[in-house]
């Protein structure tokens, strides 16, 4: 790895996260109780044995760059060591922003310049997995590959969501499909790859397009030589609301799922302004009653909790009942409240006796049916839910939503409060 630099491209607007992504890059967004999304791909960079890493940041940045800091978090400071975030660029005008994933390595060729590297490892920072890229590089120089291209079989009814491959016996590439709606192949990319830093460059001046797999993998596959690595591990892309959901709940069973943040060594940084690495111990009273659920620092337990992640500072006070939720940094839930399938962004408090998640699931949301049809119900962060209040199923309540936006004592499934 050491002539191997890496680009972490960790901009994306994350729109399909609806409000969790509003203030937030989605590669920010809190993930599993304590992480960030973006922790997973810095850990794996770091427990691969990368030295140096670029993190491209474009959508509203300052949280992600807080959270980066120097990189001391994931052991990437030293003399020959570092992560360097890299803002922002414009072109021509100011309203020039990145427009695809080769757009924004080209806008950074400078950056990749000032490195000595042969090799242009190259991630994205908004799946959940564990994978060893050190291996996938000694697979890229075996094959003495222009361009190797991580991917993963995934279920036919999901290959419209990827670029696929058709490849040789030995995984050369023949041909490609970018989102195909008919794939004739379910071997789908999984936005990693790695160039030769000098194949880089040419693609870069001589195919002026804006995306690697939309424009320039097939532009080149027949020409030079591109092969596909294939890992067979956890990857979850957590691009959804019941995707984010899912993986969430995919903690509370490692041994049917896969998802064992014990054994991936995933880090994060715990001194971010903020965060309170320092919280007080966790505290269940003897009134909790707690069952598969991932309980936090700092959380102070008296109600039930069921198949939950808890972020730090969570507080379910006597008689609340949270189910099958994912509940963030310093949320209160008010005496003998109710939670059922809920994802609440932090700092959010319901009222006493308030009911969430309650309803029919088959209707989805009528503002935004293609985010939110599966169930759950999501309250943004600092959203005050007053007492008594019944919400329904596929709501959205709002970022700050205080009590005069409630104008009824119940928000009936599908609907959404802002």
């Amino acid at each position: 790895m050491r002539k191997t630099l890496g680009m972490l491209l960790a901009g994306g607007v994350g729109s399909r996260l609806n409000i969790l992504a509003q203030a937030r890059a989605k590669p920010a967004v809190p993930f599993g109780g304590l992480y960030r999304i973006i922790d997973f791909t810095l850990s794996n960079a770091s427990n691969s044995g990368l030295s140096n890493l670029g993190v491209l940041t474009q959508y509203k940045p300052l949280s992600l760059m807080e959270h980066i800091g120097d990189g001391e978090a994931w052991d990437f400071i030293g003399r020959m060591r570092g992560a360097k975030i890299l803002p922002p660029r414009t072109g021509e005008k100011d309203s020039d922003w990145y427009k695809g994933t080769a757009d924004a390595i080209r806008q950074n060729m400078d950056y990749i310049g000032t490195h000595d590297s042969e090799r242009v490892l190259i991630l994205s920072g908004d799946h959940i997995y564990y994978m060893d890229y050190s291996a996938m590089v000694a697979y890229h120089k075996s094959r003495k590959a222009d361009l190797t291209i991580g991917m993963m079989r995934v279920p036919w009814d999901q290959t419209h969501h990827f670029g696929t491959a058709i490849v040789e016996g030995d995984f050369r590439l023949l041909e490609w499909e970018e989102k195909p709606r008919q794939a004739r192949s379910n071997l789908a990319s999984m936005g990693i790859y790695v160039f030769n830093t000098d194949f880089l460059s040419y693609c870069l001046q001589e195919i002026p397009e804006h995306d690697f797999g939309k424009n320039i993998i097939a532009r080149v596959l027949r020409t030079h030589k591109v092969y596909a690595y294939i890992f067979d591990g956890y990857w979850r892309d957590v691009g959804t609301l019941h995707a984010y959901w899912h993986t969430n709940m995919d903690l509370l069973r490692p041994e049917q799922s896969g998802l064992r943040l014990s054994a991936w060594k995933v880090y994060t940084n715990l001194e971010e302004e903020g965060r309170r690495g320092d919280r007080q111990p966790t505290r269940i009273l003897p009134t909790a009653k707690v069952s598969n659920s991932f309980i936090s620092q700092g959380c102070v337990i008296e109600g039930e909790v069921t198949n939950c992640v808890l972020s730090p500072g969570v507080k379910v006070l006597h008689g609340a009942k949270v189910a099958h939720s994912v509940v963030m940094h310093d949320a209160l839930i008010e005496p003998d409240a109710v939670l059922d399938h809920v994802i609440a962004d932090k700092e959010i408090i319901t009222g006493r006796r308030s009911r969430i998640g309650i309803g029919d699931a088959g209707k989805p949301n009528q503002r935004f049916s293609d985010h939110l049809r599966e169930g759950l119900t999501i309250i943004g962060k600092g959203a005050q839910i007053p007492p008594n209040l019944v919400v329904g199923t596929n709501c959205i309540i709002y970022p700050q939503a205080g009590a005069s936006a409630f104008r009824a004592a119940e928000i009936a499934d599908g609907e959404t409060v802002s």
